[in-house]
């Protein structure tokens, strides 16, 4: 199979995420539709969110008809050696609160990883991307993430589970890392939370239980502004999760999260 072209499927990405954004926009400040449990009954979803995916999942079957699907809401679809990671709303929750910090995440990835990844706002209008071999960007001009080297002053970002078990285990490692750190922010959307470290507006993130659709994009932008990208591990307790960080603080922070 031949090299993928980058940026074409940058620009397919684009194209599905502004698509996306268009039912979000449309949904955001009015009463939601159709809002159902997940998980758990803190973790929601709704029609905008099916109604996004659907716009995105048009986009891809006709500019890349052949390539295979994984969506958190329509789940996984097709086989083909390319695979599309969406995540149509993320920070879900902000949008049925009227929170405006909320996300579209579209990436593509091949066997060696993601190829092109974008993230949109569509309530700031930024729009972050990154190829495998380009820069990170937004709104097409190049960004570079923060060269902190001291762990008491950097920002960091952090997300927290829907399972109240996993919340009270996460709550006692915010303890532990808070008087460590210059301060902690809970905003979330993984997505912008990645593509915030990107454009240095945080020091750090990390975050357990993200999903693959969760993370494609922005921790392929992540990684092109400069950050390192580290798995932290999961147990019988705890699922996986994932850090982004400067070289100079990710060993120290590691060792504060992990516990």
């Amino acid at each position: 199979m031949s090299e993928p072209d980058e940026q074409e499927l940058l620009n397919v990405a684009r194209e599905a995420a502004r698509a996306a954004a268009g039912e979000l926009t449309r949904g955001f400040g009015h009463s939601a539709h159709g809002v159902h449990t997940k998980s758990t009954p803190t973790d929601l979803a709704s029609d905008t969110d099916v109604a996004a995916e659907k716009a995105i999942r048009q986009v891809l079957g006709r500019l890349r008809p052949h390539d295979a699907i994984l969506g958190e809401e329509g789940g996984a679809t097709g086989d083909g050696d390319l695979r599309w990671l969406v995540d149509p709303l993320d920070g879900t929750i902000n949008f049925l609160f009227g929170i405006p910090v909320f996300s579209v995440s579209v990436a593509c990835e091949d066997a060696s990883g993601t190829i092109a990844g974008v993230v949109l706002d569509p309530i700031r209008d930024e729009c972050f991307a990154a190829t495998r071999s380009g820069p990170a960007t937004l709104n097409g001009e190049p960004v570079r993430s923060s060269e902190r080297a001291d762990l008491a002053t950097a920002m960091v970002a952090t997300g927290f589970g829907y399972d109240a078990a996993v919340r009270a285990r996460q709550a006692a490692v915010v303890a532990r890392l808070l008087p460590r750190v210059r301060d902690i922010r809970r905003f979330g959307s993984a997505a912008l939370d990645l593509c915030w470290c990107s454009a240095g507006r945080w020091d750090a993130y990390y975050e357990r239980g993200v999903q693959p659709w969760d993370v494609a994009a922005g921790g392929l932008v992540a990684s092109r502004a400069g950050l390192e990208l580290r798995d932290l591990p999961g147990s019988d307790e705890d699922p996986p999760g994932l850090m982004a960080a400067g070289g100079a603080i990710i060993d120290e922070l590691f060792e504060l999260v992990v516990g």
